[in-house]
């Protein structure tokens, strides 16, 4: 008696979703993104992808808003115990770490264009919480908040990118001596601004 032949099992196709997509396009990296590549990632065609995604700028788009739907801002403490600018510098801190962990991000954060619908809503939520706890009008919120991130994300993406590629022959390279030159400059910037706000910085701790 003949043993039957072996068929394999017909299961469902791999379901292409918006959070595996951008699972895949994080893994990939935003400067490394392909239709191809994700497609492969989430085991179906390019074509296939084609039905869920318009066109490689829309697939970009895609993943940097999952990655920035993904990062918290530092919680705000509406009991004061933290200074404005503590708030401002842990801010600044996490939006470097942002953008370290995600080359290819910066220019989703800092260009007006760039934005979704979803990350601006967010954005508008951050400042309206700012100016609550702080005491601030809106739009001064807004500003202090817009302008300590601007240079915190363009600093993190040229000067200090973990990124870049540098010459150590010339001049040893000190991270720990990168970092605490970043934080300065970014708490030259952010007493400034405060003070364009005249708000006086507290004392130092």
């Amino acid at each position: 008696m003949a043993v039957p032949k072996k068929t394999s099992a017909r299961g469902r196709p791999p379901s292409i979703t918006r959070e595996r997509i951008a699972d895949a396009g994080i893994a990939m990296t935003l400067p490394g993104l392909s239709f191809v590549g994700v497609a492969a990632a989430l085991g179906v065609s390019h074509i296939a992808l084609y039905k869920h995604v318009a066109n490689l700028a829309a697939l970009r788009e895609l993943v940097a808003e999952a990655i920035f739907d993904r990062w918290q801002a530092p919680a705000l403490d509406a009991d004061g115990r933290h200074s404005i600018e503590d708030d401002l510098r842990a801010f600044q801190r996490s939006l470097r770490t942002l953008v370290d962990a995600n080359p290819g991000l910066a220019p989703f954060l800092v260009s007006h264009g760039a934005k979704t619908p979803e990350m601006l809503a967010r954005i508008k939520h951050h400042h309206a919480e700012f100016s609550r706890v702080h005491g601030l009008p809106l739009e001064q919120a807004a500003w202090l908040l817009s302008t300590v991130a601007y240079h915190a994300v363009a600093l993190a993406d040229t000067v200090y990118s973990r990124h870049a590629v540098v010459d150590t022959v010339r001049r040893p390279l000190d991270p720990a001596e990168r970092e605490a030159e970043f934080d300065r400059s970014m708490d030259a910037l952010i007493i400034g601004a405060l003070a364009m706000c005249g708000r006086t910085p507290s004392p130092a701790r």
